[in-house]
């Protein structure tokens, strides 16, 4: 029986090959799937409404199920990840996911859909977890931002692709083909995925240390590609970590962090950008013209993961987050000044660049900064609950800002984001710890 694996520092020293690219479009392929899915309602809820399929009401409970099936999802997951591994947990998610997709394509009635739409909503929330963590534990810190940046890429990427297949598919075929391409595709992606090996951090922290030796032996004769390899570091014991541990210093601090960064970006995505179409016609824009105003903004949001890829490992992930909540604020502020019908070359431009600065957020605070926060041990577990919080917010964020809309009209909403960005601030610059070229090991026995 193996002695030791040091698993990370073998993984950490390993040279970029495609063992890595194997991994990543393995998981990528499931995070594409849930960011098609997860922008799939905008089109589908428009086609049930307008064919008498739903009514409003109805269409709210479909939101709103989404997005609690997604917190719940999210939370159990991350028991489940930590509990019986990465690759049980994803297999399982994405087969749910999959199956519920082609439930909902065949529903005979709305309450049908919502129901479905609530199992797909478990799967949803538990691939944010489950796929970033894994792909965390893959890959080295030099470049790890980047990766898990360009994850997020992909799962924004599902944004302008189910637009682009409603605007084809809808008009002559109907709504159902939408969830019978998520079921197939998430489907063919679970059978290609029955060969993603296990985390062998995570097998080494259970304990099984003859399988982790075993996988690592593979993967690195999979990586070498026949060259020798660096030496590995020897790294000092690094002590184990229980479930008791997240509510105490100093991972109670990462534990705040982690929440409140997502309930803010979730509250900007699910309470700005997606209700971008609303504000421009209460600007008095018509329909075409709001709808063209937001895919021209839409654009940005890739722009924005791109930026966020490159910036997380080139500067940093706390001077990302602080720079591009800083740059959201006073384009916000601005944005907030000027009106989409008697400024639309200043609300584009404003626009963009306040769009571009949330997506490279997003990218970094879904795909890179909460997973690497936490020891392997807990991992999933303190992810989850991090997730659970921020999936929470879009559960009542989307009633705060149409009661700020109200009242306050768009100037209410944006000193919302305000808000929250202002102590996202202060909570990432006084808590935050910065993983940039730091192993997880490293990371996880880091003060700051």
């Amino acid at each position: 029986m193996a002695l030791a694996v040091n698993a990370g520092a073998r993984l950490d020293r390993l040279p970029i090959s495609p063992f890595h690219y194997r991994i990543f479009w393995l998981v990528g392929a499931g995070m594409f799937f849930d960011g098609y899915d997860l922008y799939v309602a905008g089109g589908v809820l428009a086609s049930v409404i307008k064919t008498g399929f739903s009514t409003v009401s109805q269409n709210s409970q479909f939101l709103s199920l989404t997005f609690v099936g997604m917190t719940a999802g999210a939370l159990i997951t991350g028991f489940v990840g930590d509990k019986f591994g990465r690759r049980f947990t994803y297999q399982i998610n994405l087969l749910i996911f999959g199956l519920a997709s082609l439930a909902a394509a065949f529903s005979q009635d709305m309450n049908q859909l919502i129901a479905c739409r609530f199992v797909q909503g478990l799967g949803l929330g538990a691939e944010i977890v489950v796929g970033y963590s894994t792909m965390t534990e893959f890959v080295p810190p030099k470049t790890r931002g980047r990766w898990l940046s360009m994850m997020a890429f992909i799962v924004v990427a599902g944004f302008p692709m189910t637009s682009l297949l409603g605007y084809l598919i809808i008009p002559n075929f109907g709504w159902r083909p939408m969830f019978v391409i998520a079921g197939i595709g998430s489907l063919i992606v679970w059978y290609l995925r029955k060969n993603l090996p296990e985390s062998p951090r995570w097998l080494e922290s259970q304990g099984r240390l003859e399988e982790a030796e075993a996988l690592m032996q593979k993967i690195e004769l999979e990586a070498s590609g026949g060259k020798p390899l660096p030496p590995v570091a020897i790294s000092a014991p690094v002590a184990q970590f229980a479930a008791s541990d997240m509510i105490k210093p100093p991972l109670l601090q990462r534990m705040v962090v982690g929440s409140w960064v997502l309930v803010s970006i979730n509250t900007l995505i699910f309470g700005f950008v997606i209700f971008l179409p609303q504000f421009f016609l209460r600007q008095g824009l018509t329909i075409t013209n709001s709808l063209a105003y937001t895919l021209v903004l839409s654009a940005a949001s890739l722009v924005g993961c791109a930026i966020g890829a490159w910036s997380s490992d080139a500067i940093g992930r706390r001077p990302s987050i602080i720079s591009a909540s800083i740059v959201t604020i006073i384009a916000g502020y601005i944005y907030a000044r000027f009106n989409a019908a008697s400024d639309p070359a200043i609300v584009l431009g404003i626009g963009f660049v306040l769009v571009v600065a949330i997506y490279v957020q997003t990218a970094i605070l879904y795909g890179v900064y909460t997973t690497e926060l936490f020891p392997t041990e807990i991992r999933l577990r303190a992810n989850g609950i991090c997730n659970f919080f921020g999936r929470g917010a879009t559960v009542i964020s989307p009633f705060i800002v149409a009661a700020l809309m109200t009242s306050y009209n768009l100037p209410g909403v944006v000193w919302l984001m305000i808000g929250l960005l202002a102590v996202q601030i202060l909570v990432v610059w006084a808590w935050g710890v910065e993983p940039r070229n730091r192993g997880l090991e490293e990371v996880a026995k880091a003060q700051a």
